[in-house]
């Protein structure tokens, strides 16, 4: 599969921090790229010098195996996390606007429809709700017809339902072999969405794969929770359990030999769940800290 972009010896530095620290990747064409970290990771500098708004102290980005130069502003979308809408226009005078940036532009018949801004296309910009507000932000970083979309936290602080809309119209611009590049704290979406992760954590790439693949590799095995009432301090002491927000956590290779212990222990199993490790466990494992820190 052809690779759309190719990151080499990416390297970003401030006086003396260095904010990017000789990071290599590629992303392929038509997949959904995740790039994820904490606050101060490097991840936001990566992809500011990837979408050109800021330049690299050493390496290259490359679109298409050219170096990224300005005429890319007109072959990349972005949705940034944070944009201010005029005022006073409505939704359909704000798509008109921003069509006259362009020089190839996307007809807002199709954009409307694949945004679902139908039902809002008269409404002020003011008035619209959080999720309204984000399909609005998609429509404009596609205005363009880019072949790369970037997309910046796109669902934080929406309803669970306005962001599993939202995941549906990433879903459908991917099946229009677009390649999406998302930052995101929602590891659900991440798993849901995203053909390859890249997690960085102090300006280095610490893992890269599928989200099953990096899984599979750093775990084998589950996490079995019980109430903390039902199961003793010494048995907690003896195997090591952590108790957790009144939780017992067991960590488990062999679910069928650990509940066979419990119940050897007259340990009720009322309230037994297990979990398969997910992107938050594999980067507190990583790093020893949440995602969300």
């Amino acid at each position: 599969m052809q690779e759309v972009i190719r990151v080499e010896n990416l390297t970003k530095s401030y006086k003396d921090v260095i904010a990017v620290d000789n990071i290599n990747f590629a992303i392929k064409k038509g997949h959904c790229f995740g790039l994820l970290g904490p606050n101060g990771a490097g991840k936001t500098t990566t992809i500011e010098i990837m979408e050109g708004i800021i330049k690299a102290s050493k390496g290259q980005v490359y679109y298409y195996d050219k170096p990224i130069d300005e005429s890319m502003s007109q072959q990349i979308g972005i949705q940034f996390q944070h944009t201010a809408l005029q005022d006073f226009l409505t939704v359909k005078e704000t798509l008109k606007l921003f069509t006259s940036f362009y020089q190839h532009t996307v007809p807002h018949d199709e954009l409307i429809e694949l945004c679902d801004l139908s039902e809002f296309l008269n409404r002020d910009n003011r008035l619209l709700s959080g999720g309204q507000r984000q399909r609005l932000l998609l429509a404009l970083a596609l205005i363009n017809d880019p072949d790369i979309v970037f997309l910046d936290e796109p669902t934080t602080g929406l309803d669970p339902q306005a962001r599993r809309n939202f995941w549906q119209l990433i879903k459908n611009i991917k099946a229009r072999d677009k390649t999406v590049i998302l930052t995101t704290h929602y590891m659900d979406e991440a798993q849901q969405l995203c053909d390859d992760v890249l997690i960085m954590d102090h300006g280095q790439v610490i893992a890269r794969g599928t989200p099953r693949q990096l899984l599979k590799e750093h775990f084998n095995e589950v996490f079995i929770y019980l109430p903390a009432e039902q199961i003793p301090n010494a048995l907690c002491t003896k195997f090591n359990w952590q108790v957790h927000e009144q939780q017992v956590e067991i960590i488990s290779t062999d679910v069928e030999a650990t509940i066979a212990l419990l119940l050897a222990e007259n340990v009720s199993l009322t309230g037994l769940h297990v979990k398969s490790p997910n992107l938050d466990d594999l980067f507190l494992k990583l790093t020893g800290h949440s995602l969300r820190d």
